[in-house]
């Protein structure tokens, strides 16, 4: 499974051709954790939506509280 980075300085140094393995390690985690905090952002902000915006974006309540609850790992 690939992961794609979206932080301009993170994609930079990933394409790095002589970055030591600690350093990809570094770079990697900091993706990761960097993704993980946008998923939780995101799920924090639909739970605070109302019925009428779930609507807007397809979603019901049910469906809404159900990404909610999800951990930010979980895709």
């Amino acid at each position: 499974m690939t992961r794609t980075m979206h932080n301009p300085a993170l994609i930079l140094l990933n394409a790095s051709p002589r970055l030591p393995l600690i350093a990809v390690l570094a770079v990697r985690f900091a993706a990761a954790v960097t993704q993980w905090e946008r998923r939780r952002r995101s799920r924090v902000n639909l739970g605070n939506l109302d019925d009428r915006l779930l609507k807007d974006v397809g979603l019901t309540r049910t469906q809404a509280d159900r990404e909610v609850k999800r951990y930010f790992w979980q895709i």
